[in-house]
């Protein structure tokens, strides 16, 4: 398959007072269309850094890097913003929802720099709310939502658009291991189902084997770039997880 995302020798360096700080070290890799790749790697491996160039949020000092076949280095910041609305799709730890704002209104928020008529934008929004399971939650407001719930409607927002990729940046940091799996699940079926390109950058090796690739970054290089020959299953694996108990149980247990 055609590569969606191409980096030749990404370089990106700062500078602190005087002293540059070299984070990429020369970033040469292929994800193809359809993958579902993990990036990992410890604090202060360039995570963050890659992250912010393949979503077109930053530039790399030197290299280069194609989205869907084109060069992004000679792009405007007004081109940038709309490669970044049109084909790529951000979920991020800490959802980015706005608190007083209907999940459905959150969903639409893409849509609104496109040319689509108010009711459609609508129905698009309803129709990503509806894929990930919460078609029956558009009028809650995020405080009325679960985490869990709160990252599937960041999740739908990045999809209502129908990006090339999505970039998912530690995604379930802030979830509980049930919820979590959850939020897998979704992601291996938009990946499998829609064939949208998946990159999530996580520290949890385990959420990391849900992917069909693992590249691992130390010191601002590659230091492996593997394909996972058997990926887990995260619905299985969630079904596999012994029942929660239920709530008048639980607080039983909480008086005692």
């Amino acid at each position: 398959m055609p590569d969606v995302i191409e980096t030749t020798d990404l370089v990106r360096d700062f500078q602190l007072g005087e002293i540059p700080v070299h984070v990429l070290k020369g970033i040469t890799f292929r994800i193809e269309r359809g993958d579902f790749v993990a990036i990992m790697g410890p604090s202060g491996s360039g995570k963050s850094t890659l992250m912010n160039i393949l979503g077109c949020l930053d530039k790399p000092t030197s290299g280069t890097y194609k989205l869907d076949g084109a060069g992004i280095g000679d792009l405007t910041r007004d081109q940038l913003a709309e490669i970044r609305n049109k084909k790529i799709g951000f979920v991020f730890q800490q959802f980015n929802l706005l608190a007083r704002t209907s999940a459905l209104e959150n969903v639409e928020l893409p849509l609104l720099y496109t040319d689509l008529p108010a009711r459609e934008r609508r129905e698009k929004a309803l129709k990503a709310l509806q894929t990930v399971g919460l078609g029956d939650r558009g009028q809650h407001q995020p405080s009325q939502l679960s985490g869990g719930q709160q990252q599937r409607v960041a999740i739908a927002r990045a999809m209502v658009n129908s990006p090339k990729i999505i970039l998912a940046d530690e995604p379930t940091g802030a979830l509980d291991s049930r919820t979590s799996l959850e939020i897998m699940a979704i992601f291996q079926r938009l990946n499998r189902d829609d064939g949208i390109t998946i990159l999530l950058v996580t520290h949890d090796a385990n959420m990391a084997s849900y992917a069909n690739r693992k590249i691992n970054l130390k010191d601002g290089r590659i230091e492996s770039n593997q394909v996972i020959v058997a990926p887990h299953d995260a619905q299985t694996d969630r079904a596999a997880l012994p029942q929660e108990l239920p709530a008048a149980t639980k607080e039983v247990e909480v008086r005692q």
